[in-house]
């Protein structure tokens, strides 16, 4: 288990991912919207999701004190999604993230847990910028987005990739939330 700090907020918890999550891994890295707009990492089995996780996932969290969280329904326990703060190659600074089984979204989770990944981002792990890529087609993304307060930056061209992303950014002192953070 990860020594990285959890957080609460009115409805859900986000705690680190960890090798628990890999059945959440494995259904919500091949659900449609991963597929198109974030793409295929080829998570094939639980025990790809597994790997990655250990792999992938943990490295970050164990080098950076931060990385990505399981988002977790309150009212039921249920896993939800995931969102966090990436270190990824490419970009200028780290990466906001964020992604929500199918039939959690519309529901304002995604915009809760990010709220609470940017306060965190700022307040506790000291950064300075934070940084949003996502398809030029995704159009939910951006929204949310625009309504965290990110700003869009251009476009970006990652290592290895044909097609060229929305680049969004946020600058702490550009952030509305000084509000204290909620630790258990």
């Amino acid at each position: 288990m990860s020594s990285i700090i959890s957080f609460e907020t009115e409805r859900l918890l986000l705690r680190p991912t960890n090798e628990s999550d890999t059945s959440l891994l494995f259904y919500l890295m091949n659900s449609a919207k991963w597929l198109k707009y974030i793409g295929n990492r080829d998570i094939t089995s639980f025990e790809k999701a597994g790997n990655y996780i250990a792999q992938r996932i943990k490295p970050q969290q164990d080098r950076l004190g931060f990385g990505s969280f399981t988002i977790i329904r309150k009212e039921d326990e249920k896993k939800i999604g995931l969102c966090g703060l990436y270190e990824r190659k490419g970009l200028p600074g780290i990466d906001i993230g964020f992604a929500l089984l199918p039939r959690f979204e519309g529901k304002g989770y995604a915009f809760e847990a990010t709220e609470k990944m940017l306060e965190a981002g700022f307040n506790l792990f000291g950064l300075e910028a934070i940084f949003a890529i996502t398809a030029p087609g995704n159009l939910a993304s951006q929204g949310l987005l625009k309504k965290l307060g990110l700003k869009d930056s251009g476009t970006i061209l990652l290592p290895g990739e044909t097609e060229a992303l929305l680049l969004f950014k946020m600058l702490k002192h550009e952030s509305h939330s000084a509000r204290p953070l909620e630790l258990f």
